[in-house]
């Protein structure tokens, strides 16, 4: 991942976010963060931040384990999450007189930091994402070789539907049914 990053970008700084962000993206920060997983359980003591998560997402839902959407939930819901964290040690730190800090001009270079980096965030993001896709496929891969080993290769294509031939079949009119409940 960092030989492909660095040959495309010629950047030593994107390519370490990218290749951080796939590391990241794939050991902890993954789909099966929906679930009491190996990636839940890399957070140690901090997993619980991710209670609420699991709680408002079905397993392998599209918002888990979609593609960009899933990185994007769990970017952001870890974004707010870590908003929310240094929002209250501020206060604390401010109300007990230990910090004392202006909110408008901590808002300002808050922002300011979030927008005067667009490139690396996206870069991030990028890895991220990747991180994510690997384990979705190493996912579906596992399961796939599963169905394959039980079934053989027609268990691993898509099956053909089965059922009416595509031709639309009409209802024959009858006398029992008033004309005005006929669908026509």
């Amino acid at each position: 991942m960092a030989g492909l990053t660095f040959g495309q970008t010629q950047n030593g700084n994107l390519t370490l976010l990218v290749s951080g962000g796939f590391l990241f993206g794939g050991l902890m920060f993954g789909p099966d963060l929906d679930i009491y997983s190996r990636q839940f359980q890399r957070w140690g003591w901090l997993r619980w931040i991710w209670i609420p998560y699991q709680t408002s997402l079905r397993h392998r839902s599209f918002l888990s384990h979609g593609p960009i959407i899933g990185t994007a939930l769990r970017s952001l819901y870890l974004l707010c999450g870590i908003a929310v964290l240094g929002w209250l040690l501020l206060f604390l730190a401010n109300f007990v007189g230990a910090y004392t800090t202006n909110w408008q001009i901590f808002a300002k270079s808050a922002t300011a930091f979030l927008i005067q980096y667009p490139t690396e965030w996206i870069a991030l993001f990028i890895g991220l994402e990747l991180g994510a896709m690997s384990h979705s496929l190493s996912d579906w891969g596992g399961s796939a070789y599963k169905r394959f080993k039980k079934g053989g290769l027609k268990a691993i294509l898509p099956k053909a539907k089965k059922g009416k031939s595509p031709r639309v079949r009409l209802k024959k009119r009858t006398a029992k049914t008033p004309r005005t409940q006929r669908k026509e």
